[in-house]
């Protein structure tokens, strides 16, 4: 599959390396933008509030399938119900938000855990089959929590994972009795 990060930072970078690893053709954009004309995917990992100073900057996006792997902190920026939302409005295909749940610190560390950690995510149908192949090939396990609707709930969720977290950032797993 031929990925473009938009974003080359801890999780761009880091999901970057290990998509290519994976087998995937990845081309990383920085701050300067690009061209993902030729690209099937597109991630966008740039701070929440530069999503669409970013993308401004990025041709070739209508009718791409995206993950968005933003956060908000601080004030929403954009007036969108949620950073995905400001995604689409650049793409017009298919939208998901992944990645914005787990902590990049830990990317290099899935594949050797002895269950794989979950990801939670939320899609629009048309971006299903494709989030969770590229999350099973970051090392996690999909775990869809809704249609792009639940975008924003997503995105409000992150700080109970902010809370919980050691010193170091954890994995967390959803898992039916005995898959432990």
């Amino acid at each position: 599959m031929k990925i473009a990060t938009i974003g080359r930072g801890n999780i761009g970078g880091g999901l970057a390396r290990l998509w290519r690893e994976a087998g995937h053709d990845v081309d990383e954009l920085g701050r300067d933008g690009g061209d993902v004309s030729d690209a099937d995917v597109v991630l966008v990992a740039v701070p929440g509030d530069q999503i669409s100073p970013a993308l401004g900057k990025v041709t070739g996006l209508a009718g791409k399938i995206a993950i968005d792997a933003t956060n908000v902190f601080g004030e929403r920026a954009g007036g969108f119900p949620s950073n995905a939302e400001e995604v689409a409005s650049f793409t017009g295909g298919p939208v998901a938000k992944s990645f914005n749940a787990n902590f990049a610190s830990l990317f290099d560390r899935a594949r050797e855990q002895r269950v794989r950690p979950s990801n939670w995510y939320v899609a629009d149908d048309g971006a299903v089959e494709v989030t969770e192949q590229l999350i099973r090939d970051a090392g996690y396990d999909p775990v869809r929590v809704g249609d792009l609707s639940r975008a924003r709930d997503l995105e409000g969720a992150v700080w109970l994972l902010l809370e919980a977290q050691p010193p170091g950032g954890t994995f967390y797993r959803v898992a039916v009795p005995g898959e432990l």
